[in-house]
């Protein structure tokens, strides 16, 4: 019995850390915010194929980037703690993005997981970096990236 209301307890430990982040996310940003593609300098695509994605960690869809803006049309695997870094080489894999974060740039946080509009700040460079990158802080796990230039 005290086995089986251990297993239950993490069950519910487990499933309460995958769905708060789901239950807690903002809206996604509408339609006319990321209008802002007509004005990107760069595109990029994220893709479920990267090395180190898998069935929980993974994202899909286009990416515009600008001086001001990075915005997302597509979705992410939902999760806690995600943050978007500017890197200036391609990272697939979290051995790759521990050892390339100490250049990279953590632009703002990702909340929402079907669309996302994060400003960048004026001192940010996206001409020094070439590839965007989401990545979950709280368990240091790769999610997804996009590269934007070569």
């Amino acid at each position: 019995m005290m086995i089986s209301h251990t297993l239950m307890l993490g069950v519910g430990f487990a499933l309460g850390i995958y769905l708060l982040p789901i239950l807690t996310a903002p809206p996604a940003p509408t339609e006319q915010i990321i209008r802002h593609f007509d004005s990107a300098q760069f595109t990029a695509k994220f893709s479920k194929q990267r090395q180190d994605s898998d069935f929980f960690h993974w994202g899909e869809g286009k990416l515009n980037i600008s001086t001001s803006q990075i915005t997302f049309m597509g979705d992410l695997a939902p999760g806690p703690d995600y943050r978007l870094y500017l890197s200036p080489q391609f990272v697939e894999t979290e051995a790759k993005f521990n050892q390339l974060k100490s250049k990279m740039v953590q632009v703002g946080d990702i909340k929402s997981f079907s669309g996302f509009s994060v400003n960048l700040d004026s001192s940010v460079d996206i001409n020094k970096f070439n590839t965007v990158v989401i990545w979950c802080e709280s368990f240091g796990e790769f999610i997804t990236s996009a590269q934007y230039k070569e």
